[in-house]
């Protein structure tokens, strides 16, 4: 498996890089996430104009058709900056709609920047389990009424379409019966409680009471959407899993500096071996889990359901393991300056931690990744 960048990937990150290093600093990044929005309108009609809303978009909706290789780049890069605009949020969106089908307006827009989204997925009860769902989509005619909330929907101020589950038949428990809609942010009866998490994105609690809703919000099929929301979330994963090499990376190369410039009995601490063994240690996390994230990148698309769903729980769960232990080695090598809001060295290590409780953390995958068919070894008579 070849898992090196051709030309054009390369000049894309590149330029990606270059942007992020001029026009999203650090400092300017900390006035974006203290100003009244959270978010910037400038770097977002940036990325917009990089080409970064339409990489993963069919050609058929503007889209450049990219895979999910094209977007491990991209990930990279705005985990090494802290990037919050909401292009997360927005490509996980985008994703629900192109696996399901349909709705070609709607990621033209996306491909153009002028629309965003956010998918309003996990309930209060449901933890990691996208299939536990109370909130109600009940047929009215040709459409439909929701009632229900979800909680901490990543950008779900900032998104002018919410894509929600919702249960339209079965128990809650059912991955039978869930009905994936489309439904404007504005829409009478949707409120939108915005806060600020605690790396500095933006998330929302949102309220859904008696909306009613045409045929034409149905994504895909419905009762049927659990196929869809399952890929779509394994995409979602494998995007935060690139985001997760990208924080890692620059804050390995943050704390090395550190320890270069650090001096204490006259020396540069980094001379001390012990310290020196600390950040071999980081470099083998994270290196494991970059091989992880490339392999996730590469199997995410796979028709094979089971190697899919094993491939990025094994990949979730190692990049986990790995943001946790660099984040917390990296805080402990800055010492007291490791926790304050004056290094980037604290602002990678809460987004790290915000991207291993993100869509499955490890003991999900690892027990997602042990329940896939060919773990257990058949018995034999």
């Amino acid at each position: 498996m070849n898992f090196h960048m051709n030309q054009e990937q390369q000049q894309f990150a590149d330029a990606l890089r270059r942007w992020a290093d001029k026009d999203y600093p650090f400092e300017t990044r900390k006035q974006i996430v203290h100003s009244a929005t959270g978010v910037s309108s400038a770097a977002w009609a940036t990325l917009a104009e990089l080409g970064m809303t339409a990489l993963p978009l069919p050609s058929g909706a503007g889209g450049f058709d990219g895979t999910a290789v094209d977007m491990l780049l991209v990930m990279q890069e705005l985990g090494r900056a802290l990037v919050v605009e909401p292009y997360f949020a927005t490509i996980l969106g985008a994703r629900v709609l192109t696996l399901a089908g349909g709705h070609e307006g709607v990621l033209e827009q996306v491909a153009s920047g002028s629309l965003k989204l956010a998918c309003a997925l996990g309930e209060r009860q449901s933890r990691h389990a996208m299939h536990d769902i109370a909130t109600t989509a009940t047929a009215s005619g040709d459409g439909f009424v929701l009632d229900g909330e979800k909680t901490v929907v990543i950008h779900g101020a900032q998104a002018d379409f919410l894509i929600v589950s919702a249960r339209s038949s079965g128990s809650q428990m059912d991955t039978d019966g869930i009905a994936l809609l489309l439904v404007p942010s504005d829409a009478p009866g949707v409120c939108v409680r915005d806060y600020r998490t605690i790396d500095g994105q933006r998330a929302a609690t949102v309220t859904f009471v008696q909306v009613v809703l045409e045929h034409e919000a149905l994504i895909g099929q419905a009762g049927q959407g659990w196929p869809v929301l399952d890929a779509a979330v394994d995409y979602g994963a494998t995007l935060l899993c690139a985001e997760a090499v990208g924080a890692m990376d620059a804050l390995f190369a943050a704390t090395l500096d550190y320890l270069k410039t650090r001096q204490q009995f006259g020396v540069p601490i980094g001379k001390f071996q012990v310290l020196q063994h600390r950040m071999a240690d980081m470099f083998i996390h994270l290196e494991q889990a970059r091989s992880m994230a490339m392999l996730a990148a590469a199997k995410v698309d796979s028709i094979d359901v089971a190697e899919r769903r094993r491939v990025v729980s094994a990949a979730k769960a190692r990049v986990g393991l790995a943001a946790t232990f660099v984040g917390q080695q990296a805080v402990q090598l800055h010492g007291g300056m490791g926790v304050t809001d004056e290094l980037p060295a604290a602002h990678h290590f809460k987004r790290l931690s915000m991207i291993a409780l993100t869509l499955g953390d490890v003991e999900h995958h690892i027990e997602r990744f042990i329940a896939q068919p060919g773990f257990l070894p058949t018995e034999t008579v």
